[in-house]
């Protein structure tokens, strides 16, 4: 039996724990600050695609994890008994003018293709849409493959079934077998001072929860702004995008414009009001891309980072190439995914 032992219990992390027990093999997670300390335990969600055009590894690999996250999930909650909060339920995004319209019609037929004929990219009126929202031109575009999920409930519940299936989070333990480290910000820190050059770097993100149930409504996307609905009668709006900051772990005056900004697109949120502020960093490589693969600095180790505002999405997907890799000796890791490729 093959010993893995994760440092860091993100969402990164535990998805790597649970495809690697999956498999049959002993697995440790080992985390000071518990399950979903770090940016794994925001409140937004977004499982959203990128754009259906100019395809590459990355689009390619996050469709196939977007498809797959339905049953995947659904394994998850029954074996743990908790909910991760995940739905299908779609996105919409305002167009802004008549060029809009064009570029996104253009676009559905490249979904059809790429998205091999399962979800849609529509132009639709924004009267078919179940709540209201501005829109100068009346057209929306509604896409059926956006999802939405709960970080913290997400972690929650692979914790639990990580559990059931013999799996511990631990503070803190001596290193058991191979080490995957899927630390996120804090590693690629590291990895910049250890190799004297920009490897990764941490970026701050803003996000606020308010009471409103819009618990069936797709999500809405419109000026870089994330408004998800949650299962629990909540709705998420983020998130902000900070290069520079003081604190990582506090809010400021940077949210402000956010809430109004989605109140403003979504009239429905217009009284709603801001039960919870979020502030953390996300680890963004240098190459744009997550890493995956051998650790650039720790001989014998392996490295699942990088993440940043895909990684809800893309955890999966790195956890399976890792398996791959630890208990096959198969690579199955795309050129841009390697570490080489930030570092």
């Amino acid at each position: 039996m093959t010993e893995i032992t994760v440092k860091g219990a993100g969402i990164t992390g535990l998805m790597c724990a649970w495809m690697l027990v999956q498999r049959g093999a002993k697995v440790q997670v080992v985390d000071p600050n518990g399950v979903g300390a770090g940016a794994s335990g925001g409140i937004v969600g977004a499982l959203a695609p990128h754009v259906p055009e100019n395809w590459n590894p990355k689009k390619a690999m996050q469709f196939a994890a977007l498809d797959k996250a339905e049953a995947l999930w659904k394994r998850i909650a029954d074996v743990g008994g908790k909910n991760p909060g995940y739905g299908r339920t779609g996105r919409i995004q305002p167009l802004a003018d008549d060029a809009a319209v064009a570029l996104a019609r253009k676009r559905a037929g490249t979904a059809t293709a790429l998205w091999d004929g399962r979800y849609t990219w529509r132009v639709v009126p924004v009267r078919e849409i179940s709540f209201g929202i501005e829109t100068p031109t009346g057209l929306v575009i509604l896409d059926t493959l956006t999802a939405r999920i709960h970080p913290r409930q997400a972690c929650a519940a692979l914790a639990a079934a990580l559990a059931v299936s013999g799996v511990e989070v631990v503070p803190e333990a001596p290193t058991r077998g191979t080490e995957i480290w899927a630390t996120g910000a804090a590693d690629l820190s590291e990895i910049s001072n250890a190799l004297g050059k920009l490897v990764g770097a941490p970026i701050k993100g803003q996000a606020a929860l308010l009471k409103v149930d819009l618990c069936i409504a797709p999500q809405v996307f419109v000026d870089g702004l994330h408004v998800v609905p949650h299962g629990d009668g909540t709705v998420a709006i983020g998130s902000t995008t900070e290069r520079e900051f003081d604190a990582a772990d506090t809010t400021n005056m940077q949210l402000n414009p956010l809430i109004s900004a989605a109140r403003a697109a979504v009239p429905a949120l217009a009284d709603a009001p801001v039960i919870a502020r979020w502030a953390g960093v996300r680890p963004r490589a240098k190459s744009r891309a997550p890493m995956v693969g051998p650790h650039p600095t720790r001989d014998g180790a392996y490295i699942a980072n990088g993440g940043f505002k895909i990684g809800l999405a893309m955890a999966p997907v790195m956890a399976e190439m890792l398996t791959s890799l630890i208990l096959d000796g198969h690579d199955t890791i795309p050129p841009e995914f390697h570490p080489n490729a930030s570092c």
